[in-house]
């Protein structure tokens, strides 16, 4: 039991501290698994998986490019109108501090005095500078890490799929494995359909989104709608978030709360259609996990990894937990993880 706890913070510290190199990994990962059917379609035209791995990549990328195209133009047309948002902003946020103010001075006036002086703490803003730099030197570390590497890693995954199998199986003893490529086939499904099933989902919803915003005259409909979609499928705290963006914008349209109030409402409407219809449909016939271990899940990866902590959150823990279904003696901790 003490090897076992030994080596789990093993793993864990070498994700912590090569979070980079992991994420990167896993990421690409994803990807490849989202990217196969096309290359096995290409294949049944008798095309080589050399070059339908190709041809999968510069699609992704390709359609990647035009995404994010597509959003730096609105963003930018978004920033020259900046001014009159921050404006609108910083009213809300000074009548906000206000009330904070007056209801800290009633507090004050029933609260007892204190005897005596305050201790004075003395706060180093040099030491959370830095501390707040090296975290953006690593974010930025990150992502030209991803952006960099995750085409050629999701290349040659796809292009070496059957080599690698191959070299998967001969890790195993013969007698296991059947049992190994029962699991792996398990996995790459969950994989496939959780992450095709999300980005539908997604899509789904942010199309929705950007027809009720065009509806109702809401400035930047499309980047609005892409990025509260996107938000909307945020475990738990995605129905607020969607919240955000719309609310932010509408601040210069809008003057009533009742306005506010049924965007809000028109939003939760969404985020309770694609969790309780859509994701069952598309995701929840691979995914089984429980409510609390998707908690402890996003929390801890969350921790660990930051925003891409709770991407991957999802994913990994369903993984693990079709692992342990498949694995003698771990069964009971695949049923404690879907409940």
């Amino acid at each position: 039991m003490s090897q076992r706890i030994i080596a789990a913070g093993i793993v864990i510290a070498f994700c912590y501290w090569a979070a980079g190199l992991v994420i990167t990994l896993l990421a690409s990962v994803l990807l490849a698994y989202f990217a196969d059917p096309l290359v096995e379609l290409l294949e049944r035209f008798r095309v080589p998986r050399g070059v339908g791995s190709l041809i999968a990549v510069l699609l992704l990328l390709a359609l990647l490019t035009g995404t994010v195209w597509v959003m730096v133009d609105r963003v930018n047309t978004f920033a020259e109108d900046w001014p009159k948002y921050r404006g609108v902003l910083a009213s809300a946020t000074e009548a906000v501090e206000s009330r904070i103010a007056k209801f800290e001075a009633r507090f004050r006036e029933i609260a007892p005095e204190e005897k005596g002086p305050r201790p004075v703490v003395l706060q180093d803003e040099s030491f959370s500078v830095r501390g707040l730099l090296w975290r953006g030197l690593g974010s930025l570390y990150t992502l030209l890490l991803l952006v960099t590497f995750v085409p050629f890693l999701v290349f040659f995954m796809l292009a070496a799929k059957s080599d690698v199998w191959h070299a998967t199986m001969q890790l195993f003893p013969p007698t296991e494995r059947t049992q190994v490529k029962r699991t792996l086939e398990a996995v790459s499904g969950m994989l496939r359909s959780f992450i095709v099933g999300n980005l539908i989902v997604v899509s789904i919803v942010a199309v929705l989104s950007w027809i009720f915003f065009w509806i109702i005259g809401l400035d930047y409909p499309f980047l609005v709608g892409m990025v509260s979609g996107a938000l909307n499928l945020v475990p738990y705290i995605g129905v607020v978030l969607a919240w955000v963006p719309p609310l932010v914008v509408g601040l210069t349209k809008y003057t009533s709360i009742w306005a506010f109030i049924g965007i809000a409402a028109m939003l939760s409407f969404f985020h309770l259609i694609a969790i309780n219809v859509l994701i069952p449909v598309l995701v929840g016939k691979k995914v089984h996990l429980s409510a609390l271990a998707v908690t402890v899940a996003l929390l801890f990866f969350g921790w660990l990894w930051g925003a891409m902590g709770f991407v991957l959150a999802i994913p990994i823990t369903a993984t693990i937990k079709v692992i342990c279904d498949h694995v003698a003696g771990w069964q009971p901790v695949g049923r404690w993880l879907g409940g």
